[in-house]
């Protein structure tokens, strides 16, 4: 590979890492606020605004597990975990100092909001990191079954299999934590692993578009991933 073809490919992986690390902070940030969706009438869904994000972490891992490798991948979720870490002690510094008279927001709303933020990004991590790795290596076992075919395949079972281990971890953890009450775990369960499927089938079209772009670019057969180091 080229110097150049090298830089570009260096530069892309950089910004799709970038906004996994994002989305996963932020998910850990917003994770307090519920909100409904009515999907066309035929179901209901309640789930944690948290969740928004999340569909987007799991294609971008997808994306650079297929063109850069099960290793920058998994080198993407554990910087993610560290990201969320270094957020969490940031957030502990600023909710210990005193909030000033005229302050916008008051230490009891500063508190009410990210107070229990330690607990969720704990159990939050703990899911994820479980989850992620997971896909990853579903992931990777069917690309090898399939020699590289299929990529629908391994997109989607590897995102069903690890969704649903995230949904189940973190709702059990945040209920454990009494966070969340228990009565509300099967209502969120449903719903979380339903949302997450519905959008893990609608970014496999977004999937098979970034990787053709990636072998157009580089010119890389089906199943082959760029080696950068």
């Amino acid at each position: 590979m080229e110097t150049k073809d090298k830089l570009l490919a260096y530069k892309i992986y950089f910004a799709l890492g970038a906004l996994f690390i994002a989305s996963l902070v932020v998910s850990n940030l917003i994770f307090q606020k519920f909100f409904y969706w009515d999907f066309f009438g035929i179901y209901r869904f309640e789930i944690s605004v948290g969740i928004l994000p999340y569909p987007l972490t799991f294609l971008i891992t997808d994306i650079i597990s297929e063109i850069y490798g099960r290793k920058k991948a998994n080198q993407v979720v554990t910087s993610g975990i560290f990201a969320s870490i270094f957020s969490l002690l940031i957030i502990y510094v600023a909710n210990s100092v005193p909030a000033i008279e005229n302050s916008p927001v008051n230490d009891e709303l500063f508190s009410k909001v990210f107070g229990q933020t330690a607990l969720a990004v704990l159990a939050s991590m703990i899911a994820y990191l479980t989850a992620q790795y997971i896909d990853i290596y579903i992931f990777h076992f069917w690309k090898k079954v399939t020699k590289g075919k299929m990529l629908w395949l391994r997109n989607n079972f590897s995102t069903f299999t690890s969704q649903f281990v995230d949904t189940f971890a973190v709702l059990f953890l945040l209920c454990s934590f009494k966070i969340l009450p228990w009565d509300l775990f099967p209502k969120l369960m449903l719903s979380g692993f339903l949302f997450k499927v519905i959008f893990a089938l609608l970014d496999t079209p977004l999937l098979y578009t970034a990787v053709y772009l990636f072998q157009k670019r580089f010119n890389l057969k089906r199943g082959e991933e760029l080696v950068l180091d």
